[in-house]
This record gives C-alpha cells, sequence and structure tokens, in this order.
C-alpha cells in the first residue's frame, strides 16, 4: 500500500498507476485536500458534497480515525483493492466489485462543445441524476470538478458529465448521464470524450469506474478506455 511520502516523490511523468487502489484517499489528500474532512489516518468529503470516505489502511485505529467524521447511521463509501472487513460498531450495508477504467490515448473532442455547469445549473443537475441514477451527486457535489452538459431545443438539461476525484495525476469521470427521453443519440459518449480530452489536455490521466454489467462499458472501451483492475465498493455505516 503506498504511504503519502510516496505521494511527495511521485514522478509526474510516469504517475503510479497504484494510486488508483486508493483514489479517494490520494484525491483528498492531494489536489482535493482542501475538501477535506481528515483525522489521523481517515478522510471524508463533507457531506453535502459526497458520501466518499478513505481509509490510509484498513486497520482498526484507522476506522477509529474515521469513526470521528462520520455521524451515527451515515452511510459513507470506501473504494478498496480488497473485500474490506470492518471492526465491531460498524456495519457493511452493501458490497460490491466494479470495474475500474483508465485511458492514456490521445482523443479528439466532439465536433461541438458541451455547456459548461456552474451553480445556478445544480438544481437541474440533481433533478437529472435523480432521474438517472449515475452515482450519488448531492448539493454541493459541483465543487469536485468541472462539469458539462447538453440542452434540449427546449432548454431542459438532458445529458451531463463531469470530474469527480482528483490526484496530481489522475482525474475521474463520473455523473455520466442521459434523460431516458434523450438516449441512444451519442450523448453520453460525446460527453465522455469532451471530459476525457479535457484532461488528457491538462497532463492529467481520465479514470473511470463502470459497473462490469453495464452496457456503458463497451462505450467505454469504443473510445479507448481499458480496464486496469477491479475495485470494491464498500458502503458502510456506524451504528
Amino acid at each position: 500500500m503506498l504511504t503519502q511520502d510516496d505521494v511527495m516523490k511521485q514522478d509526474h511523468a510516469q504517475p503510479m498507476l497504484e494510486f488508483l487502489d486508493n483514489p479517494i484517499w490520494f484525491a483528498l489528500t492531494t489536489d482535493h485536500r482542501i475538501l477535506a474532512y481528515s483525522h489521523g489516518h481517515a478522510r471524508r468529503y463533507p457531506p453535502d458534497v459526497s458520501p466518499l470516505a478513505a481509509l490510509l489502511h484498513p486497520t482498526n485505529d484507522a476506522f477509529a480515525d474515521l469513526r470521528r467524521l462520520v455521524s451515527p447511521g451515515e452511510h459513507v463509501a470506501l473504494f478498496t483493492a480488497n473485500s474490506l472487513d470492518v471492526p465491531g460498531g460498524w456495519q457493511v450495508d452493501r458490497s460490491r466489485w466494479i470495474d475500474q477504467m483508465i485511458c492514456e490515448v490521445s482523443l479528439v473532442p466532439p465536433p461541438v462543445a458541451p455547456l459548461s455547469l456552474g451553480t445556478t445549473d445544480v438544481p437541474e443537475m440533481l433533478e437529472l441524476t435523480a432521474a438517472t441514477e449515475p452515482g450519488p451527486f448531492l448539493p454541493q457535489t459541483i465543487q469536485m470538478g468541472n462539469y458539462f452538459g447538453i440542452r434540449a431545443s427546449d432548454g431542459r438539461l438532458v445529458a451531463m458529465a463531469g470530474e469527480r476525484l482528483q490526484t496530481t495525476a489522475f482525474t475521474e469521470i463520473s455523473a455520466v448521464c442521459t434523460h431516458p427521453e434523450f438516449r441512444g443519440l451519442g450523448y453520453a459518449r460525446a460527453l465522455t470524450t469532451f471530459v476525457a480530452a479535457q484532461i488528457l489536455a491538462a497532463g492529467k490521466i481520465p479514470f473511470l469506474h463502470v459497473k462490469s454489467e453495464n452496457g456503458a462499458k463497451i462505450v467505454y472501451e469504443k473510445l479507448g478506455f481499458r480496464l486496469r483492475a477491479e475495485i470494491c465498493l464498500n458502503v458502510i455505516s456506524l451504528r
């Protein structure tokens, strides 16, 4: 397992893919450290930003540190390279393996650039994500990165995608979703391509997480994403 000292020693020209075994930790100790709630070897995002949390190592001491950051009954989600065993006082509410994919090839942005989304668009973004369930999107999630959308001719926000976890060398693409009435028009493909190209242009490697049975995985593969590893998504709560 990598330590924070490893982060400081990182060669940015050759980023260490092992950092993606614990991407939430490395986001909250590098580019997203300003968003981090921290105690000892535990980190988490503010509750209105994201339910994501992380441990440097899944030890009893680290879980004790996380206890200082989580309210009883509150659910937090961790990405781990191995199945997670929790100590007494915690319970695993959900656990499953998902695919982590990265893109290391050049991408040509779509001919029409999506619209940049800002804080005034959040109510519509919340409505769209509630209808499509691409993953947690909360009132302040927009603080995590840049988000882009496509509007229908009547002005409705019908598709979006953006950035979530960010480290010194990697940026995660997340919240890729299209309203059911507008699926099949290539919006998700265009948005993913655009966001990935932006990340690559900034000198970082785009990555994302997708359920292996999700048909979107085929789209990501056609764009140039490859499977890096299986990651365990663990939703846990404090009793």
